[in-house]
């Protein structure tokens, strides 16, 4: 899918949106990279959990398998994290194709002090953190409730949209960039290089490289690639049976070592291990309200 984010324009939505909501906003590409995030620090409370590797692990599993549930039913996912804090992630469509995600976090929602740092603490017992500074760090958590984070959601859910639709707009008034993207997202599991685009659309090398930093903002084997990967990651979590070697053939790979490598390289973690994460963090998520 084309590149859907003009990053300046969202850098500075994303300004204006904490300065009335003061809730942190993190945007990721349909391919779960971290595109943008305001404010660019995470909160205290945050930074302490993750400073530890299991922390860290746990935080990149949560929000990956937040990410999943809301893209399958195509709305808001609102839900309290590893750690306790409540999140909201907001799947972006255009059409038909997902584009990304918007991710709210991390807010304190609980009706009293004393009853969310005791959910909170039981949730945090088996990092080793010291419980004392997380105590002293959870104020500075953004407190807000469930209804104040759906509403939120949706405003910026409709800013965003609009964004996303006046860049593609942009992009698709260049005819052979459009015939190109839709062109790779209809072979992109078939054995599909830029010689062969080259050859499809009788234009040289240097065309092709330079049309796909303005779509993608990278080359076309790194976008096919990226692609590939995103297949799999959906047949991974939606199919839990299927074999690995498949899942690797169904998306592009004849090679199963280059599969692996190539996934692990770009998730941080095995297919397998992705697999079990996703769907043991798809388990243990706490549904608060969907819409």
């Amino acid at each position: 899918m084309v590149s859907a984010f003009n990053v300046e324009q969202l850098q500075n939505l994303l300004i204006d949106f904490y300065r009335i909501a003061n809730i942190r906003i993190t945007v990721f590409d349909s391919h779960f990279a971290e595109l943008v995030s305001y404010p660019e620090n995470r909160s205290p409370f945050c930074s302490l959990i993750r400073a530890t590797e299991e922390g860290r692990q746990a935080c990149a599993a949560c929000d990956r398998a937040a990410c999943t549930i809301a893209s399958r039913q195509s709305s808001t996912y609102i839900y309290r994290c590893h750690a306790g804090l409540t999140e909201a992630v907001m799947p972006l469509w255009v059409g038909n194709a997902l584009v990304g995600y918007l991710l709210f976090g991390h807010v304190f929602a609980y009706k009293s002090w004393d009853e969310g740092w005791e959910t909170i603490q039981k949730c945090c017992k088996g990092y080793p953190v010291d419980q004392e500074k997380l105590k002293a760090a959870l104020p500075d958590c953004p407190r807000a409730s469930n209804e104040y984070i759906l509403s939120a959601a949706h405003i910026l859910h409709a800013t965003a949209s609009f964004l996303v639709m006046q860049r593609m707009v942009a992009l698709r008034e260049d005819s052979l960039a459009a015939q190109i993207d839709t062109y790779i997202n209809e072979h992109f599991c078939e054995d599909i290089t830029a010689a062969t685009i080259c050859r499809a659309f009788k234009i040289g090398r240097s065309r092709v490289y330079k049309l796909s930093n303005q779509l993608y903002g990278c080359g076309i084997s790194k976008h096919i690639r990226a692609l590939r990967i995103q297949k799999a990651k959906k047949l991974l979590t939606d199919h839990p049976h299927m074999r690995i070697t498949d899942v690797a053939m169904e998306c592009g790979f004849a090679d199963y070592n280059y599969f692996i490598t190539g996934f692990s390289s770009l998730v941080g973690t095995s297919p397998g291990a992705y697999r079990k994460r996703a769907i043991a963090s798809a388990q243990d998520g706490i549904l608060l309200e969907n819409t």
